[in-house]
C-alpha cells in the first residue's frame, strides 16, 4: 500500500483489497445521495473558500492585531503623559515651631481648614538608556513572529484542503471503480446462469457467483461511509458546516516528473521561504532586543515634569499652583534582579538561535522526505497504468476460456478481483501522487495559499 495515503484514502484502498467484490446490482453510488448544486467545486475554490471561513486563519489574523497593539503599547513611553486631576481634602495639622515664636501670638495649630486643588500635570522621560527604544523593537519582532505564524496557519490549511479534496476525490474515484466492477460481475453471474442452463457448469458456479455478488454490499457499506467521512472533512477543511452538500472536480491534474525537481535547491529554498524559519528569525531578534532592554536597566533615567494648577480654600480656588523639574533616577541595588534579568535575557538568545539551527535542520528533512515520496508515488503511478492492462487482459482471457468450457468459475473470479484491486490501485496511487505533491510544496514553502495552483 502507499505510504502517504490520508486515511480515508487508505480505509477505501484496504476495503477493495480486501474484500475484493463490487456494490450489489441496483445499488446506488454513494455521492447519489447527495443532490448536485449546479455547481462543481474545484480545488483553487475549496482553497479560497477555506482562507476566508476557517476560523484558524481569523485567529491567526487577530493574533497579528493583538501583536500590533503591543507595538503600540510599547512605542506610547515615546510620548509624554498628560494628566487632569482635581480633588477636594479637610485637614487640620500642627505646626512645630521653634522655641520662643509661640511668644507672639502665632498658634501652633493650623486647620482645620478646606483643602481645594485642580490642574494639568505632565511628565516625559528624556533619556533612559535605550530601554524604551529596545523595548519597542523587541515588539515589533513579535509582530513579525505573528505575521510569519499566520502565514504558516494559511499554508497549513491549504494542505490540509489539499488533503481532504484528493481524499474525497479519490473516495469517489474508487466508487466509480466499483460501480464499473459491479458491471462485470453481473455479466458474469449472467453468464454462469448461461452456462448452466446449457447444462456446462454444475450449479455450484452460479452459486459461486451470487455469494460475490452479495459481499459486494459490504464494500457499498463502506464506501458510502468513507464518502461521508471524506466530505465531511473537507467541510471541515474549508470552514463550512459538515453536513454542507457539495460537488466536486473530479478530473486527474497533471504529473510532474519529480526528476525535474532539485533537491538542493528546494531545501535550500526551504529554509529561506518556510514561515516558521523567518519566525524564528523574528523570535531571535526580539530576544536580542530583550537583552539591549535589560542593559538599558542598568543605566540613568532623565524625567522632565510639570505642573499647573489653581488651589484654595473654596469651591472656586483663585490660587495658582506650579511646578516644573527635572528628575534623575540611578537605580543602586536592587537584589541583583536586573543582573538576572540580563543573564535570562542572553540565556532566551541562545536558545532561540539553537532552536533556529534544530528548525532548518527539520525542514530540509521533512523536504528529503516528501521529495522520496513523491518520487516513490510518482513510479507507482507510472507502473499501474501496466497493472491494469495486464489485469484486463487477464480478465478477458479468463472469460473467453470461461465461455468455451476451458476455465473454471475460480480462475474467473480471481481474474475480477485481480483487476478490481489493479484499478483501485491506480486510483489510490494517482490522488496519493496528488497528496505528495502538495506536502512537498508545503514542506518547501511555497505552496499557494491564494488559490491558484
Amino acid at each position: 500500500m502507499p505510504k502517504t495515503l490520508s486515511p480515508t484514502h487508505k480505509w477505501i484502498w484496504l476495503a477493495v483489497l480486501l474484500i475484493g467484490v463490487v456494490p450489489p446490482a441496483g445499488a446506488q453510488r454513494p455521492d447519489a445521495a447527495l443532490p448536485a448544486t449546479g455547481k462543481t467545486l474545484d480545488l483553487e475554490s475549496a482553497v479560497r473558500i477555506a482562507l476566508d471561513q476557517n476560523p484558524l486563519n481569523r485567529a491567526a489574523s487577530e493574533g497579528i492585531a493583538v501583536a500590533k497593539e503591543a507595538v503600540g503599547e510599547a512605542r506610547a513611553p515615546f510620548y509624554p503623559d498628560l494628566g487632569l486631576n482635581a480633588g477636594y481634602s479637610r485637614w487640620e495639622r500642627h505646626a512645630f515651631l521653634p522655641n520662643g515664636i509661640g511668644r507672639l501670638g502665632i498658634p501652633s495649630l493650623i486647620g482645620p481648614t478646606n483643602d481645594w486643588f485642580s490642574g494639568v500635570a505632565t511628565r516625559y522621560t528624556l533619556f533612559d538608556f535605550g530601554q524604551r527604544r529596545a523595548e519597542l523593537k523587541a515588539a515589533q519582532a513579535r509582530e513579525g513572529v505573528a505575521k510569519e505564524e499566520a502565514a504558516r496557519v494559511r499554508q497549513d490549511i491549504v494542505l490540509e484542503v489539499h488533503q481532504a479534496y484528493f481524499g474525497l476525490v479519490a473516495a469517489l474515484e474508487t466508487a466509480r471503480v466499483v460501480q464499473e466492477a459491479l458491471r462485470r460481475a453481473e455479466d458474469h453471474l449472467r453468464l454462469a446462469r448461461l452456462q448452466k442452463e446449457a447444462g456446462a457448469v454444475p450449479q455450484v458456479d452460479v452459486v459461486r457467483a451470487q455469494v460475490e455478488v452479495a459481499d459486494a454490499g459490504l464494500t457499498l457499506a463502506r464506501a458510502e461511509s468513507l464518502v461521508r467521512i471524506g466530505r465531511g472533512g473537507l467541510n471541515t477543511a474549508m470552514g463550512l458546516p459538515v453536513e454542507t452538500r457539495l460537488d466536486i472536480d473530479t478530473r486527474i491534474r497533471e504529473l510532474t516528473r519529480p526528476d525535474d525537481i532539485s533537491l538542493t535547491e528546494a531545501m535550500n529554498k526551504a529554509v529561506e521561504l518556510r514561515p516558521e524559519i523567518r519566525a524564528a528569525e523574528q523570535r531571535i531578534a526580539a530576544s536580542r532586543s530583550g537583552v539591549s532592554a535589560a542593559k538599558g536597566a542598568f543605566g540613568p533615567k532623565v524625567r522632565g515634569e510639570a505642573r499647573f494648577g489653581w488651589q484654595d480654600t473654596t469651591f472656586f480656588p483663585n490660587d495658582k499652583d506650579w511646578l516644573v523639574g527635572l528628575s534623575l533616577d540611578l537605580p543602586l541595588f536592587d537584589g541583583f534582579s536586573r543582573k538576572h534579568k540580563l543573564a535570562r535575557a542572553k540565556a532566551e538568545v541562545s536558545k532561540e538561535e539553537a532552536d533556529s539551527a534544530r528548525l532548518a535542520q527539520t525542514v530540509r528533512q521533512k523536504v528529503w522526505t516528501a521529495y522520496s515520496r513523491l518520487t516513490e508515488s510518482f513510479a507507482v503511478v507510472a507502473s499501474t497504468d501496466a497493472l491494469v492492462r495486464d489485469a484486463q487482459e487477464s480478465l478477458r482471457l479468463a472469460n473467453e476460456r470461461y465461455k468455451v468450457g476451458a476455465g473454471t468459475i475460480t480462475d474467473l473470479l480471481d481474474s475480477e478481483t485481480a483487476l478490481a484491486r489493479a484499478e483501485a490501485t491506480r486510483v489510490a496511487a494517482q490522488w496519493d501522487y496528488q497528496i505528495a505533491r502538495a506536502v512537498l510544496r508545503r514542506s518547501v514553502g511555497d505552496l499557494a495559499v491564494d488559490g491558484t495552483p
